[in-house]
């Protein structure tokens, strides 16, 4: 059978994402295209419930780019999965419906659960099934922060925490750079949410963790330097607890306008990267973990391989 060309776009609370990849027996073959943008869906929505008219707008901009591409590329499978914003939102409903309408996708407006256990498959789909290592595979996103917990392919809990860092820079991170007073509060609330979350017992003996996503990926470029952004070497690395006090402590020191300068982070992360270092950190210190490894696969995978779409006529 031939690879079928599927094309999945993440939607979530920060960030609107691409993938374009051949898809042949469960797994992935080659990725032909790869883009995000920093869209910022999710703001506002943990104040005012619903998602704003400039927020989506933003989307849909995106959408119009990303559905030319699908185009051009002749996918034969078009989907769209859409996380904590839209769930959480009271016309979360409507604008799936358009995202399906407008740009021939297949929306799928995940639950935590489903977007933890794609999370998962895509971040654990080019190991070996065998590999009965427990492991930690957490997202964090834009409005929440997925936990997974697994081996082999198996998964064992998984949790979506109401930890994001677009919710949480909107609670409490107001001032230019954020003080010691603002971070604070933020690593006692984001505390509180993991361990409500994730029960004691769960958090024991896990012994390997795979950071996904964009404060991951964010994180191990800021640590290399890396200008241009260089997913090759982003994919695989191994970022040390030790790494990120090292950077937080940099950034935190560092008003907007610089913070879009640092090689590594994307300007449109600088924003929200404080609290993500944040989130990070706190991840690490539930589950007794002193580092971690990045990498680039993710829910766009697992999103690829775990749901069925249509074919393009």
């Amino acid at each position: 059978m031939a690879p079928v060309r599927t094309a999945v776009v993440d939607i979530g609370s920060n960030s609107t994402r691409l993938l374009i990849a051949e898809v042949k027996d469960g797994r992935v073959g080659a990725e032909l295209e790869r883009r995000s943008t920093v869209t910022r869906l999710g703001a506002g929505v943990d104040a005012d419930g619903r998602l704003r008219e400039d927020a989506i707008e933003r989307v849909f901009a995106t959408l119009e780019s990303y559905k030319a591409e699908i185009d051009r590329r002749r996918c034969d499978r078009g989907l769209a999965v859409l996380t904590s914003a839209v769930r959480d939102s009271a016309n979360g409903a409507e604008f799936a419906a358009a995202v399906s309408e407008r740009y021939g996708l297949q929306a799928h407006v995940l639950s935590g659960d489903q977007e933890a256990r794609l999370t998962f498959l895509g971040a654990t789909s080019e190991r070996d099934p065998a590999d009965a290592t427990p492991t930690l595979v957490f997202d964090i996103g834009g409005g929440s922060t997925e936990m997974v917990l697994g081996a082999g392919t198996e998964v064992s809990f998984h949790v979506s925490s109401q930890a994001g860092v677009v919710r949480q820079t909107e609670r409490h991170l107001h001032r230019d750079p954020p003080d010691e007073q603002e971070r604070g509060e933020l690593v006692a609330d984001v505390h509180r949410i993991l361990a409500e979350a994730v029960p004691s017992e769960r958090r024991e003996g896990v012994c390997r963790g795979i950071a996904v996503a964009g404060t991951a990926t964010s994180l191990a470029a800021i640590a290399q330097d890396l200008d241009p952004y260089d997913p090759e070497r982003v994919h695989g690395y191994i970022l040390s607890a030790q790494e990120c006090e090292r950077i937080l402590a940099r950034l935190a020191r560092l008003p907007l306008a610089q913070r879009r300068e640092v090689a590594g982070l994307h300007p449109d992360r600088a924003p929200t990267i404080i609290a993500g270092v944040l989130i990070f950190e706190q991840v690490l210190r539930l589950f007794g973990l002193d580092r971690v490894e990045v990498s680039e696969h993710d829910i766009l995978r697992g999103a690829a391989i775990g749901l069925g779409g249509f074919s393009r006529t």
